[in-house]
């Protein structure tokens, strides 16, 4: 099993997500990650998929996705050079005056911004890599007992250079 990534121009259409999807559960497969978004053509969406699979089964998804009508384009980005990042919310609850300073720093650390801040809470905000983000989660659940959080998926477009960013 290794990590995937796949992205998709399909037609901007009621119901090409839950065909999307449903061609996934149908099959069994688990999406980790999935977004959509307009492109520059609002008549076109993109949509970055992220998945775990091994190599028949992911030759399979790719040919069953190009199979469909509202598909225009496949691209898998799972050996591209890429620009990939997920956005991350983190709310911290319960908080004390030196709790708010060491959140401070990690998130000078972490390059991720304080978005809202209360008497005893603050909202992180951090746009990363996926593993970047594991990494933040990951300290913080380990110093802090009320977090509340919620991510994104990861959205991918391929690098100018050739090189991952």
């Amino acid at each position: 099993m290794k990590k995937r990534w796949i992205s998709l121009f399909v037609e901007n259409d009621i119901g090409v997500l839950a065909k999307i999807s449903g061609l996934f559960s149908g099959k069994s497969y688990n999406l980790e990650s999935l977004t959509v978004g307009t492109t520059e053509d609002p008549t076109i969406s993109r949509m970055t998929i992220g998945l775990n699979s091994d190599d028949i089964t992911y030759e399979q998804i790719k040919k069953q996705l190009n199979r469909l009508v509202e598909v225009i384009k496949v691209i898998d980005f799972t050996n591209a050079s890429t620009h990939m990042k997920e956005i991350l919310f983190v709310k911290i609850k319960n908080c004390t005056k030196e709790d708010k300073a060491e959140i401070f720093q990690i998130a000078n650390v972490f390059k991720s911004s304080v978005t809202d801040y209360g008497t005893d809470s603050i909202l992180l905000e951090c746009v990363q890599t996926e593993t970047g983000n594991d990494d933040i989660i990951k300290l913080l659940t380990g110093q802090f007992k009320q977090i509340e959080i919620v991510r994104g998926g990861s959205v991918a477009i391929e690098s100018i250079s050739k090189t991952d960013r």
